[in-house]
């Protein structure tokens, strides 16, 4: 009644709207799936949230049922695909969460819808793998689960999601064929192993020295774990129903993998159900079975009589209350395992729901009371109050969602503005810069044309001063025949009394201008600046001589003028020639003069120019001077920062080192290292690499104090050194589990002295001070004291009594010739599966590369035949009376020489066809199959050498020993041919389009391409070098073990 009421008051008339909506009987259909989207999208959002809680189980039943009730989950992923997942580590859980709870048991439409988003969660668990804690790490582990799920249901359909199938629809689903039980066992062991990773990864993630499962972060990542409960229980089961079916089919070696990898799954699983049972959050919610103490003997038929199916129970009270009014949304049969089936409490609300509730068993039917029956208003009433509390929790949701993403975009709208901001102050800088590079430019290029032009006008009054000084040559001629002239008419002439008067106002007028041309020339001197200048002033200088011995013959010409009386009418005449002879020279002085004066304002406009840009050129000297000391001190700001940067990184190096060493040192203490376990060996090879990369590191250490740009090579070596002491650490830990109790107790204690020493290294190296200091001696002598200790533990072998040696000759060759007989069989065995398998160009190839191995095979057997005849050929001739055993012990070096060789001959051939092998089924590479075929070339020339160090010439078995070999060289070289061959038909080759690129992006790739040519070259020379460095030392080590070059007893 009271839920009546509160529905009225929300709902203040509703009735007409509701009319409204009843009249509209088209759009009902429409209407309830808007109902039932919006019902779904509410649901999902309160499942799926970022609150660290556990999944509330009635949304994710809302989910489940909305599932069949759409028969798929396309509301489902519409919902979900709004959803920020890859921001939000505990978002993603929980999706997976739910989403695991739909493929199990949602509609058998789901993992078919869900397939179309496997890409997106593909991408998904790879970009949390990148965490290496927290959720996020989780979520990869959890997504590939997923998709492995989803995989395996779309391979098998007959497994229902929740995988509870009977004995006879398990065999259905192989077909009662053994090579789909093969690989559906393969499958399974696959779907096992991602459950057995999301168990290992949430306990790990859990401290569990504390109660975590009554917390709500701890609960929140246990919960999806009820479902790996429920999927590994089945999977179990199943697999080991499949493995007792195909033991009786299948030989036990062909199945020896499989048991080996369902013994190591069945001790972790037994393991995890232990501590998952042990956690009082699963006690109230589910009951784990436990495991037997012993896994299955597959071996033998009848265990499987003994085999007892886990089967987990799922309390009652489990179920949620809140879910029983969900019930009725349900239009099919809905199959859970979760939550047990209630008969009378669920179909009698569904039905009521459906036709209606008697009037005698529902006390608030008030209609019945009164005889009438429930109208049509009361369920528009109750039908719209749903809507709008639905509504209510979309809009709050919304809301939340919107705010979320507003407060995500301001976020992201302030980085980016800050990022224009920087950008733009980028670019205006640039733009100064640009603008005042161009200005220099310009000024320079001003300057220069400047320059040229004074050069041409340089070049122009040097021209004009050499014509005047030929213009003044001449004249000077002309005057020196004019005086001769002169002279010789006052010699004739007498009568010169007339010209005296003539002479003498010549002579004034001479000596007026000297006088205007000494004046002239003075002030000319005192202008003129240059060198071509100073030689006209000089050839002035000379006219005024001239000038000056003129009128000395002036003078002695005025002595002669009594002697010349008698020829003063024709020195009248002739004197008038001269005048006007006088009057062209001295307008040619005048112009001369004028052309002089244009010359010194042509130089000092010169020169007024030249010290202009004498002084523009010191400006920019000045400029481009502070320009270069702003650029040194950006650079040493640059430099001091780049120092900074380097010391900065050397830090994160070093402290990432002793995280790698911490970790390490805590694994020490975790009970999952408990059953790890390692050989003295290993141990002894880890500790030797540690020792050659303390010599790294201080060579690394010393050139990085010598010279800081050597940072990189220091914090290799750092790193390097911190995986390889971590390493360690953790072999030693695990070797001392192998050891009795006082040499165990010993290894750890100096496993843990070394991890103390490297922690204590790293820390010195960390401070700037002590890191030219820091000791490395007493780390090294942590690990000499590993090694030392790992030496001891190393197994002794045992050595060969001399009279065994002619029994282990036998053994040796025997076994050879066993272990080619095998490779053949072997071979044999996979040209027939590829023969089946295969098709086209692949088989093609295959049946050529086998081919090629099994010539080899035929090969190497014949060859050994030979070895074994030359052999007996040997002992025989040489024993005399002694036994065959003696004629061993007697040639002791060359017995072992031929064990070593018929050793690696057996050796090599195994080798092989595990390559060709792994070739065939597309796993291997050509490049080993072929370094084996000439692995197992030199093995044979080995026996070869080895057989006929003592064998006679003449002897035929040596010929039939020698054609054997070429034989074995030929089908090596067959090997190699068909190899490449099939490799070149096999390989896709790349086609190399560069029609989208630029011509920047092309240079580019070029630049790229020319330094991946230089450091492949560079890595191919070191590996050359290398490989000659380890051939050379195989050969002193052969050499040594076989006795080469020492002369062999009882020969000669």
């Amino acid at each position: 009644m009271d839920r009546v009421k509160s529905s009225m008051q929300q709902v203040p008339n509703p009735i007409p709207k509701a009319l409204i909506r009843r009249t509209g009987g088209a759009n009902s259909l429409e209407l309830e799936k808007e109902n039932f989207e919006r019902g779904q999208a509410v649901s999902i959002n309160k499942a799926i949230n970022t609150q660290e809680v556990v999944v509330k189980e009635k949304h994710a039943r809302t989910c489940i049922l909305g599932t069949h009730h759409e028969k798929g989950a396309h509301t489902f992923w519409a919902a979900v695909n709004r959803l920020p997942l890859s921001s939000n580590a505990v978002l993603c859980w929980k999706f997976c969460h739910v989403f695991h709870k739909l493929l199990r048991d949602g509609h058998p439409n789901v993992i078919k819808d869900s397939m179309r988003n496997k890409a997106d969660l593909s991408d998904m668990s790879r970009m949390w793998g990148h965490l290496s804690e927290g959720y996020g790490k989780l979520c990869s582990i959890y997504l590939k689960l997923l998709i492995t799920k989803m995989e395996f249901h779309v391979k098998n359909p007959r497994f229902p999601g929740n995988l509870q199938m009977s004995n006879r629809q398990l065999d259905e689903a192989g077909e009662n064929d053994v090579n789909n039980f093969f690989q559906l066992t393969v499958e399974m062991f696959d779907y096992l192993e991602c459950e057995l990773n999301l168990f290992l990864g949430v306990f790990s993630s859990l401290d569990m020295s504390r109660s975590v499962s009554v917390t709500a972060a701890g609960q929140c990542r246990l919960a999806p774990l009820i479902q790996v409960i429920l999927d590994s229980s089945h999977l179990y089961d199943y697999t080991v129903k499949l493995l007792f079916k195909l033991h009786s089919c299948l030989p036990a070696d062909t199945l020896q993998g499989h048991r080996d990898r369902f013994q190591e799954q069945f001790k972790k699983l037994k393991s995890l159900f232990y501590r998952s049972s042990n956690l009082q959050y699963f006690k109230r919610l589910i009951q784990i079975p436990q495991l037997p103490e012993n896994p299955p003997n597959f071996l033998r038929a009848s265990a499987l009589s003994e085999h007892i199916s886990p089967v987990v129970v799922i309390p009652a009270e489990s179920s949620s209350p809140e879910t029983e009014h969900m019930v009725d949304l349900v239009t099919e049969d809905l199959v859970d395992t979760d939550i047990p089936v209630q008969p009378a409490a669920v179909v009698e609300p569904r039905f009521d729901d459906l036709f209606g509730t008697s009037a005698a068993t529902d006390p608030f039917n008030f209609n019945s009371q009164n005889g009438m029956r429930k109208d049509d208003k009361d369920r528009l009433i109750e039908q719209l109050t749903r809507d709008i509390q639905a509504l209510r929790e979309e809009l709050e949701s919304f809301r939340l969602e919107s705010g979320r993403l507003c407060q995500a975009l301001r976020g992201r709208v302030n980085e980016l503005e800050a990022e224009l901001a920087e950008q733009s102050h980028l670019r205006m800088q640039a733009l100064g810069e640009s603008e005042f590079l161009r200005a220099e430019l310009d000024d320079l290029r001003r300057v220069k044309e400047d320059t040229a032009k004074e050069q041409r006008s340089l070049t122009e009054i040097e021209r004009k001063a050499v014509a005047n000084e030929q213009r003044y040559t001449k004249l000077k001629e002309k005057y020196t025949e004019l005086v001769q002239s002169h002279a010789d008419l006052l010699r004739k002439n007498a009568e010169v009394i007339r010209q005296m008067t003539v002479a003498r106002a010549a002579q004034d007028e001479v000596d007026s201008v000297r006088r205007e041309m000494q004046e002239k020339v003075k002030a000319a001197a005192e202008r003129r600046m240059t060198s071509n200048e100073q030689e006209q002033v000089e050839q002035l200088q000379q006219l005024q001589r001239e000038l000056i011995s003129s009128r000395v013959e002036l003078d002695s010409l005025k002595s002669t003028m009594a002697s010349s009386q008698q020829s003063s009418e024709e020195l009248s005449s002739q004197l008038s020639t001269v005048e006007s002879d006088k009057v062209e020279l001295a307008e040619s002085l005048s112009k001369k003069e004028e052309e002089l004066a244009g010359l010194g304002e042509e130089l000092e406009r010169v020169q007024s120019s030249l010290a202009s840009e004498r002084e523009s050129g010191v400006k920019t000297a000045e400029a481009l001077q502070n320009q270069l000391n702003e650029k040194e001190s950006r650079e040493q700001a640059l430099e001091s920062q780049l120092v900074a940067a380097r010391w900065s990184t050397l830090q994160g190096a070093v402290e990432e080192a002793e995280r790698i060493v911490q970790d390490s040192l805590a694994q020490l203490d975790d009970p999952a290292h408990i059953s790890c376990t390692s050989s003295a060996d290993y141990l002894a090879s880890r500790c030797q690499a540690s020792l050659d990369c303390m010599d790294r590191l201080h060579s690394a250490r010393d050139s990085y104090l010598a010279d800081n740009t050597g940072v990189s090579e220091l914090v290799r070596a750092v790193t390097h050194l911190a995986h390889l002491v971590g390493d360690t650490i953790v072999q030693g830990s695990a070797t001392s589990h192998m050891v009795p109790v006082e040499q165990a107790d010993a290894l750890s204690d100096s496993v843990k002295a070394c991890g103390a020493e490297a922690l204590a290294l790293l820390g010195q190296m960390k401070a700037q001070e002590s890191l030219a200091t820091a000791d490395i001696a007493t780390l090294r002598a942590a690990l000499d004291g590993i090694l030392a200790t790992a030496e001891k533990l190393r197994p002794q072998g045992l050595e060969l009594q001399q009279g065994e040696l002619g029994d282990l000759v036998e053994q040796e060759m025997a076994a050879t010739s066993a272990a080619v007989e095998s490779a053949a069989a072997r071979i044999e065995d996979m040209l027939n599966k590829s023969r089946a398998v295969d098709t086209g160009i692949k088989m093609e190839v295959n049946e050529r590369i086998l081919a090629s191995c099994t010539d080899l095979m035929q090969a190497i057997k014949v060859l050994v035949l030979s070895s074994k005849d030359l052999q007996r050929d040997i002992v025989e001739s040489g024993r005399g009376a002694a036994s065959m055993k003696d004629f061993y012990v007697k040639n002791s070096r060359w017995t072992e020489g031929l064990i070593s060789a018929s050793k690696a001959v057996g050796w090599g051939a195994t080798v092989m066809v595990d390559a060709a092998d792994l070739v065939v089924q597309g796993k291997g590479k050509y490049e080993e199959l072929m370094v084996c075929s000439h692995e197992i070339a030199a093995s044979t020339a080995q026996l070869v050498a080895a057989s006929k160090v003592k064998a006679d010439k003449d002897n035929a078995n040596l010929g039939r020993l020698k054609l054997a070999s070429k034989g074995v060289t030929q089908a090596t070289a067959g090997v190699v041919a068909s190899t490449k061959s099939g490799k070149s038909q096999i390989q896709e080759k790349d086609t190399m389009d560069f029609s989208s690129m630029s011509l920047t992006q092309i240079k580019r790739q070029e630049m790229d391409s020319q330094v991946s040519v230089l450091e492949l070259e560079t890595k191919l020379q070191k590996e050359r070098e290398r490989l000659g460095e380890l051939r050379k030392k195989h050969y002193e080590l052969a050499g040594v073990a076989e006795g080469w070059g020492e002369e062999d007893e009882g020969t000669g």
